[in-house]
């Protein structure tokens, strides 16, 4: 009797660990990204880099090639899939734009691992519903770091690549904190490893990294640039100061490695660029997290925070929404793009966003 007791536990538990595991994974199933009309080529990470096949670091890179030669443009979304509106730019990017002269590389879940869990203890939804040129998407909402069921356990210390600068050890899950890469080091490494390759084959002039930041963070509506890329950020963010989006502009820091505009740009003849929006979701003074404020960017906290000078961007009841963020993400890359243009016509990158909404 007491062996059949014990019996029928276990095979209570594993039942319900089997049901419990399926329901994770059923909920951690990624939506799809549809092929859009300018799309002419769908790669993975692993085309460029064999060491990522059949791994959780071998994601899509969506080629949008124009029928003229031009420059070359390389956009990441999810670097940090718990940020959606860099995921979901380059999502829109993929699904809607048109190139008619140059190319596009769009890579929207450059974590791929990253999309797989949730951030631990910040109570952030798994998927929201998201209104986009009056078509709904269903968003994946991930963790910053690459999922330890992929790369575990993290030393203590983490030693980054080329300068062997100290940093927190579970920032060896952070994919922009592992360039230039390493192809024989962690699934994270093997990552950014790749990244670096499309940078090498393809040679795009301009490398933009989408990101988001808490509004009381120090960098955020911000462009931050190499070196080499700062004067095109400069007259960029002019540009986008007359047709009203409050931008600023800094210099990647120089001595901060392992960074994807310092080590692309220090690495690579690409102007490497990241870009910040204000996230109240990414933030330590928020309220209660769910899918309203990842959509709305509306909080009563960060509403007394901002009217106690606490934050560095503006904020009212209106919130900060994603439709918001994502459009200052597609302006200011398409400004770039424009600058860019402007003094290099040889290498000149012809885009129409077909869907693009005014600001």
């Amino acid at each position: 009797m007491r062996l059949l007791k014990i019996f029928l536990f276990f095979a209570i538990s594993l039942f319900l660990i089997t049901g419990s595991a399926k329901y994770f994974l059923s909920q951690r199933k990624l939506e799809s990204i549809n092929i859009g009309p300018g799309v002419t080529q769908v790669k993975k990470l692993s085309d460029y880099f064999p060491g990522l096949l059949n791994t959780p670091g071998d994601t899509d890179v969506f080629i949008l090639e124009g029928k003229e030669q031009g420059g070359c443009v390389l956009i990441l979304g999810g670097t940090h899939p718990n940020e959606p509106a860099g995921y979901v730019t380059a999502k829109i990017i993929v699904e809607n734009f048109l190139v008619e002269k140059g190319k596009i590389i769009a890579i929207p879940r450059a974590n791929l691992s990253g999309f797989t869990h949730t951030q631990p203890l910040e109570a952030t939804p798994e998927k929201v519903l998201f209104t986009w040129n009056n078509k709904k998407m269903i968003i994946t909402i991930g963790a910053r770091l690459t999922n330890p069921v992929h790369q575990w356990p993290d030393s203590r210390l983490y030693r980054t690549i080329t300068s062997q600068q100290i940093v927190s050890g579970s920032e060896q899950r952070n994919l922009n904190r592992t360039y230039p890469g390493d192809p024989d080091g962690t699934i994270t490494e093997k990552v950014a490893y790749a990244i670096m390759q499309i940078i090498y084959s393809e040679k795009p002039d301009i490398s933009i990294d989408l990101h988001e930041a808490a509004p009381e963070y120090t960098t955020v509506n911000a462009i931050v640039a190499h070196d080499r890329a700062l004067d095109i950020a400069v007259e960029a963010a002019m540009m986008l100061e007359i047709d009203g989006i409050d931008i600023s502009v800094e210099r990647s820091p120089r001595d901060f490695h392992g960074l994807s505009h310092r080590e692309w740009g220090d690495h690579t003849d690409t102007l490497a660029f990241l870009l910040e929006v204000a996230n109240p979701s990414q933030g330590r003074l928020r309220g209660k997290t769910d899918e309203n404020l990842v959509l709305t960017g509306i909080d009563k906290y960060y509403l007394r925070a901002a009217k106690a000078g606490r934050l560095n961007v503006p904020y009212d009841e209106n919130g900060l929404p994603l439709t918001l963020r994502v459009q200052r993400h597609l302006k200011t890359i398409l400004t770039i793009i424009d600058v860019f243009n402007t003094y290099n016509p040889n290498r000149y990158i012809g885009v129409t966003n077909t869907v693009e909404s005014s600001f």
